[in-house]
């Protein structure tokens, strides 16, 4: 007899569930990272460049407005057609005379493990000045809504396949019978449904998710074909091909030929196979080293995955449905069937462990922090698994009272005996047994318990998992940061003054080019709080390293344009927090001075 649920409590249980999707859901962290760019970022070139090159750490795809350059007053000054120039840099040719000023550089790519990545900079010719409008916008990942809709579907895909694999898998090994069976049959079915719609609201959400965010893209039919030309287009099409095949073959079985006969799990095998790669294809494993490795490891480790917890928790829906109906042997052969999942998450995590971190670290990063997470998780998991099967010993051990035949109204049996014969999964005819405390009631009560916790913490792992799929691994991360460390982006800083007298206030602004020990150019600019360039009677800088007892060290500054001086080959000869000098003089008696510690590498 099945166990009644009020309907508060299935209020709340949706209502968990939604959490769950929403908490899960957020926008997908930039897998491939921007290290350096040419000209560089923040950087004063004398003359206007030809083109503008950019490197990542990863390779990433490009469309005609994944890199734009534009001038200060905004207009597009790049001729639309970047092209890759070699390993991970990317060029897109200026056209036109370039006027003095600052420009920006904003791009929008998709790295190699299919995650849109955004972002801007700028660098200025001849001198500094205010940059193009929208530079923020142009930075931003796209429309919210759009990117939180597109992690739901993310979420809502793999918690598909979850139910499809696991709800599948527990029905070959336990062989339910009866309402049971019927049980098993809606939930293998309700997982395909729900992998079908995710899949199917990742292809519509697409095209805008790595665009522009805009729901106009959503809408548009041609962006979807236009997603269907890339890998990561390609690999949905190639799964809804595959969910597809599976319901044409329910059909002519009429769904009971995946549950019994030899058939059953080479069927299985397949389309874990098929469905699995559609994932490891595009995601974190398809990018970095050790590719061809990485993916099959990726798809054993999904698979793995998904017949545990999926079986767990259809298991702990029988459980909580029919207390005291679960077969003893029919749950031994699911613990053991566990027991191998287990072993296999074990291999391929720590494999996936050590190409997604390398060491320990990149533990300190938010990749390595969500490891840590869905370890302990899992160490907890673990710990109730293993209570779980205490209980289930009790139940196969013959000197326990819980090893005594349950009711012959048992409907998940240990054999494919009907349970209107009497007989139950042990072959043996069903006496009236003692209260229920003798027979095992206790244990299998314990039993349910145990399964059902686990399968809660099973979701939560899914959902932790969820997050890492979505956030940079710490090994990029990390080489993303030192590659930047290395390329040694200039020294930038804005300093305000006001001399109190006429037309003294305005910004200074001070460029030190690469900003490392040895020879730096160095840009000094002053805007009026308008924003136009200002001359002014004096300017003069100094540095000083307190530490080392160095300087001030006076910067002979040659006046080049209007409000820029500059000097090339200044010498720092040693990195730490020097203290930079600026006394800028408006007239002849209106001076001030202005002060700032900068980094020096």
């Amino acid at each position: 007899m099945g166990v009644t649920v009020s309907w508060p409590r299935r209020l709340v249980v949706a209502a968990s569930v939604l959490v769950l999707l929403w908490c899960t859901a957020w926008p997908a962290a930039a897998h491939a990272a921007l290290v350096s760019s040419t000209p560089a970022q923040e950087s004063v070139t004398a003359t206007a460049p030809a083109r503008v090159v950019v490197k990542f750490s990863e390779r990433v795809s490009l469309s005609p407005s994944a890199l734009r350059v534009l001038r200060p007053d905004g207009r597009r000054v790049d001729d639309g057609r970047p092209t890759a120039v070699g390993g991970t840099a990317y060029a897109v040719r200026l056209q036109g005379q370039l006027p003095r000023g600052t420009y920006t550089v904003a791009f929008h790519v998709v790295s190699a493990d299919s995650h849109p990545v955004s972002g801007a900079f700028t660098f200025s010719v001849g001198a500094p000045s205010p940059r193009a409008a929208g530079l923020e916008a142009s930075s931003a990942d796209g429309d919210t809504a759009v990117a939180g809709l597109y992690g739901v579907a993310r979420f809502v895909a793999y918690a598909g396949l979850v139910l499809l694999l696991g709800s599948t898998s527990l029905a070959l090994v336990c062989r339910p019978a009866g309402g049971e069976r019927t049980l098993v049959r809606r939930l293998v079915g309700a997982g395909w449904l729900t992998v079908v719609a995710g899949t199917a609201a990742l292809l519509v959400l697409r095209g805008s998710y790595t665009g522009s965010g805009s729901w106009r893209e959503v809408a548009d039919l041609s962006e979807s074909r236009q997603v269907l030309r890339t890998r990561f287009g390609a690999l949905l099409g190639v799964r809804l091909l595959i969910l597809a095949a599976l319901a044409g073959f329910w059909r002519v079985r009429r769904v009971s030929g995946v549950n019994r006969g030899p058939s059953g799990w080479p069927l299985l095998g397949a389309v874990a196979g098929g469905l699995a790669v559609t994932w490891a294809a595009a995601e974190h494993s398809s990018a970095g080293i050790q590719v061809g490795l990485a993916i099959p490891v990726d798809m054993l480790h999904l698979v793995a995955a998904c017949i545990w917890l999926g079986g767990l928790s259809v298991l702990a829906v029988l459980l909580w449905r029919t207390p005291a109906a679960v077969g003893q042997a029919a749950v031994d052969r699911f613990s053991r069937l566990a027991l191998g999942c287990v072993c296999t998450l074990v291999v391929t995590g720590t494999y996936q462990a050590w190409r997604q971190v390398g060491s320990l670290s990149a533990l300190d990063t938010g990749y390595g922090r969500l490891l840590l997470l869905k370890l302990g998780l899992m160490a907890g998991m673990l710990g109730i698994a293993f209570f779980s099967r205490r209980f289930t010993h009790r139940l196969n051990d013959p000197t326990s009272p819980a090893a005594r035949p349950a009711p012959a109204s048992m409907a998940l049996a240990g054999g494919p005996h009907s349970p209107s014969s009497g007989i139950t999964g042990t072959g043996v005819k069903a006496q009236p047994g003692p209260g229920p405390d003798q027979s095992g009631e206790g244990s299998r009560r314990r039993l349910r318990r145990s399964v059902a916790a686990e399968a809660c913490v099973g979701l939560s792992v899914l959902a932790v998992t969820a997050f890492l799929t979505t956030t940079e691994p710490a090994r990029t991360e990390q080489a993303a940061a030192s590659a930047q460390v290395t390329a040694a982006l200039p020294v930038s800083v804005q300093l305000p003054f006001d001399t109190q007298g006429a037309r003294g206030r305005g910004t200074v602004s001070v460029v030190l080019d690469p900003g490392r020990v040895g020879g730096n150019a160095v840009h000094v600019s002053v805007m009026s709080p308008g924003g136009n360039m200002l001359d002014v009677a004096e300017i003069q800088l100094a540095l000083t390293l307190a530490s080392r007892q160095i300087g001030p060290l006076r910067v002979p500054l040659q006046h080049a344009a209007t409000g820029h001086w500059t000097v090339s080959g200044f010498q720092l000869p040693a990195a730490g927090t020097w203290n930079m000098v600026v006394t800028v003089r408006t007239s002849a008696v209106d001076q001030v001075t202005v002060r700032k510690d900068v980094r020096i590498g």
